[in-house]
């Protein structure tokens, strides 16, 4: 009879069978073209509401070498700095080399997180102020779903204005349910106060199926009727900060549009008063 080796602590583990590996806890599909999941936290990650970070998934096996590289792309956590598992909110691109598998996720399935986190839509690249903007089209809410359970939002503004345009209704419906929460959130209420949500004002426009709030947001600010709509006679530099988050076209014409109002744009390195994320396309 052969003597059984102990096993140690390390080898009763299981083995991440992917480098940075962390584990899907949960995945909700809204759309053909929309999802969301969460996954577990690294413990020695440590992160700005509004940042982001590298995520994926191992690619396919090279032809000759059948050797995998990591598929990586930048993702903005959605889920606030003090949430103790991370969320995502993706698109799904049938062709994508990344999306068109991270769309097949299960919860327990694992996926590459690199814990280096970075990004631009964070409170210290804007200088103080008393209302802020939050504009999104489709997925570029993400960051957004993080600054709004942020309670430093709500001790740094008055107002949180907080902009989404979609294609169609369903596609609202992620920004939508996380309004709700945000609103009957009683932790939250706790360390804020109780009437915190009566700051935060949603906004959600779509561009071709019919809503209650038609047109693409910089077309509503261009003519005014966001301003209508809201209560609000317009966008000051002394009052007023902003973040974008969207496609290129979307950040171009924003930049454009509030430059033309008299903010200018910030960095962490130097804080002004708008700051657009640049990493992120679609």
């Amino acid at each position: 009879m052969t003597e059984q080796k102990p096993v140690t602590q390390a080898a009763a583990q299981k083995v991440p069978a992917l480098p940075d590996a962390q584990t899907v806890t949960e995945v909700q599909h809204y759309t053909d073209r929309l999802f969301r999941f969460r996954c577990t936290r690294p413990a020695s990650l440590r992160f700005r509401s509004g940042e982001f970070v590298m995520i994926g998934l191992m690619g396919d096996p090279h032809p000759e070498t059948g050797k995998q590289k990591p598929l990586l792309r930048a993702y903005s956590i959605a889920s606030p700095a003090w949430d103790e598992e991370l969320e995502f909110y993706s698109i799904k691109v049938q062709d994508g080399p990344l999306t068109s598998k991270l769309q097949h996720l299960k919860e327990g399935d694992e996926i590459i997180l690199r814990p280096k986190p970075v990004g631009t839509l964070v409170h210290d690249a804007l200088l103080p102020g008393k209302r802020l903007w939050f504009f999104a089209t489709g997925t570029g809410i993400a960051p957004f779903a993080s600054l709004i359970r942020e309670p430093e939002t709500y001790e740094r503004y008055d107002q949180i204005i907080l902009t989404h345009t979609c294609r169609e209704v369903a596609e609202l419906t992620y920004g939508r349910e996380l309004v709700e929460s945000v609103r009957a959130d009683e932790m939250l209420a706790e360390v804020i106060g109780e009437n915190f949500a009566d700051k935060l004002v949603y906004y959600p426009t779509t561009t071709r199926e019919e809503s209650p709030k038609m047109g693409r947001v910089t077309d509503l600010l261009r003519s005014g009727e966001i301003f209508r709509d809201l209560g609000i006679e317009g966008i000051s530099a002394e009052t007023d900060r902003a973040m974008v988050c969207g496609s290129m076209g979307l950040n171009t014409d924003l930049k454009e549009i509030l430059e033309g109002f008299g903010l200018k744009e910030g960095a962490n390195s130097e804080p002004a008063e708008y700051v657009v994320e640049k990493a992120f396309v679609g």
